[in-house]
């Protein structure tokens, strides 16, 4: 599909071979706090994850693409999720393994998906939560006119302390359509 390849990047589905990865993304502790995951996923329930993740935003209400460059080497992963098709809207998480980062393919990643937002799914906004001290996302984001609408305080418990988290929203299209 042409609207999620761009210059050096593409989105695309889940696949069998990505369980490695996601087992290991998703069982790094350290990005725990922003997944609200607790506990570790074991390959098995991450395998049955992994073949059920054809199913269509709609049904799921939620969907992850696998950034990858153009030789389908794993870049990281971009997430849509809370999917609202009555309003019209969604969430929009976004990780870059950190060989990749600072090289532009957050960027490119983000602008592939509010465009895909915009054009394919025909949302209104969508929406991204951050945490305060996350200052490189909060650069991508509004690099994009996301526009901080909400703090939610003391919003994130981890090692021992409270951290706050931003509410980022983009308005796809105008209020009367």
């Amino acid at each position: 599909m042409a609207i999620l390849t761009g210059k050096h990047i593409k989105l695309r589905a889940l696949e069998p071979n990505d369980l490695d990865f996601l087992f290991e993304t998703e069982n790094d502790e350290s990005l725990w706090e922003i997944s609200g995951v607790q506990t570790p996923f074991s390959k098995n329930i991450l395998k049955i994850y992994i073949e059920n993740a054809h199913l269509d935003i709609y049904a799921a209400k939620q969907f992850r693409f696998v950034i990858c460059d153009l030789n389908n080497s794993v870049i990281g992963l971009i997430d849509l999720y809370d999917f609202n098709p009555q309003h019209k809207r969604v969430g929009i998480g976004i990780l870059i393994l950190p060989k990749y980062q600072s090289m532009g393919f957050g960027k490119e990643a983000l602008s592939l998906i509010i465009n895909y937002c915009k054009n394919y799914l025909n949302l209104h906004q969508v929406y991204a939560s951050i945490l305060s001290e996350n200052l490189i996302s909060i650069s991508l984001f509004e690099h994009f006119n996301f526009k901080k609408s909400g703090e939610k305080k003391d919003w994130i418990f981890n090692n021992g302390g409270y951290k706050d988290e931003y509410l980022y929203q983009l308005i796809l299209s105008n209020k009367n359509e």
